[in-house]
């Protein structure tokens, strides 16, 4: 397309272990805190990992109603709510747009799980006719995108996304495209997970993908550390209100960052190693660098998908050294993982906030608890604490089972 329209990030909205207020959970990461914590809404006696970023004494939010959240998952009641929060901080008013031309792209790797082990307890127990009318509404994974177009009542592209990990980021790159194309104006993009249960937890314990630092919950997540030993399990949303630059402009919203590039790709390898070169995620980088007219040398950070694996941190490593070449050693590279855990097909969009957070105020959020490199994970990681930096242009990772690869590109305005 010839001069495609442009894509910028105007409203911020998430639920996270760290907390739900934008600003806040903001600062705690600029102070390096961590998320991460012993569990507490289940029974973890004989799971080798006990510790996960939990979103504790949640009862369906404080921008969801009591009989709604009732219909809803939980990964569904993140959703709703990091979306009101969105579009309150967007200030947009949907009662005065064209809701034809205004959607909604949510991610989610799993969906309602919790509602679907609560529905097979309920058949073993009581049998098929206890089985409630409402298990189908709230466990499929397009549940959370569903509901927040009904929610505003957007009528425009509604979609579900569900590539694991990679979700979130995959959402926000699909919304930017419906705006970018021409198909809409305004988007409610990014991803949501609640896979911090009992099946979920054991599920990634079977994996051998988590960290078994049961006595140190906040010193577990560890990009690029020799000491790293698995990720952290967490749970949570990131949703971003996308618009178009003319359109928001004209309304006078303030605008945190403009979505430049996109780019993805698959590694075509194994459905949960990645590629032990990076292949496919460099691929990724260079296709939403190329969609932009950007080069290495033009980005001046990094979010990294960086989950504190052995296996996922070298290969990202790999990969963008063998993009940027001697460029990677003058970009300063973050893991925000360290410190919020991994919130799986959430992260794309939770990471995506901070990124927009990083350009906007000038500030990088470190990363946290690494303390011997791994030999190859030399670059500048920004482990000595938050930094000032003037970001022109940023990029966020975002790599899931399956070898499915997204980049985003953001930029300043």
């Amino acid at each position: 397309m010839t001069n495609p329209r442009r894509v910028v990030v105007t409203g911020l909205g998430w639920v996270t272990s760290m907390g739900l207020s934008v600003d806040k959970v903001w600062q705690r990461l600029l102070d390096g805190e961590s998320g991460i914590t012993t569990i507490t809404r289940f029974d973890t006696d004989g799971f080798g990992t006990t510790f996960a970023g939990e979103v504790a004494e949640w009862d369906g939010g404080p921008k969801v109603d009591p009989r709604t959240a009732k219909r809803l998952d939980r990964f569904a009641q993140f959703a709703v709510n990091a979306s009101v929060d969105a579009v309150e901080d967007s200030g947009i008013d949907f009662t005065k747009e064209d809701r034809w031309r205004c959607g909604a792209i949510i991610g989610s790797g799993v969906g309602g799980m919790d509602e679907f082990c609560a529905g097979v307890r309920k058949l073993d127990s009581k049998g098929p006719g206890r089985v409630s009318p409402f298990l189908v509404p709230k466990l499929m994974c397009n549940a959370a995108a569903g509901n927040v177009s009904i929610r505003f009542r957007l009528c425009g592209p509604n979609t579900a996304i569900a590539t694991a990990c990679a979700s979130g980021a995959h959402a926000i790159g699909e919304a930017g495209q419906a705006i970018r194309q021409g198909v809409a104006d305004v988007m409610l993009a990014g991803g949501s997970e609640a896979a911090l249960s009992p099946i979920g937890l054991a599920s990634f314990i079977a994996l051998k993908a988590l960290s078994s630092r049961n006595g140190d919950p906040a010193g577990a997540s560890r990009p690029f550390d020799k000491e790293r030993d698995g990720f952290i399990l967490a749970e949570g949303a990131g949703i971003v209100v996308l618009e178009e630059y003319e359109h928001a402009k004209a309304r006078g919203a303030n605008i945190y960052a403009e979505l430049l590039g996109y780019g993805q790709s698959a590694d075509g390898f194994h459905i949960t190693a990645p590629d032990e070169q990076g292949a496919g995620a460099a691929h990724a980088m260079a296709v939403a660098l190329d969609d932009c007219k950007r080069s290495p040398a033009d980005v001046d950070y990094i979010n990294a998908h960086a989950t504190s694996t052995h296996l996922g941190d070298l290969a990202e490593i790999r990969a963008v050294k063998g993009l940027f070449g001697k460029d990677a050693y003058n970009t300063m590279m973050s893991a925000t993982k360290s410190m919020t855990g991994h919130l799986l097909g959430a992260s794309g969009g939770v990471e995506a906030i901070i990124v927009a957070k990083a350009i906007k105020h000038g500030k990088i959020p470190p990363t946290i608890n690494l303390t011997e490199p791994d030999e190859e994970c030399d670059m500048d990681f920004v482990a000595d604490g938050a930094r000032d930096a003037d970001i022109s242009v940023a990029m966020s990772n975002s790599f899931g089972f399956g070898g499915h690869n997204v980049s985003l590109v953001f930029g300043k305005v």
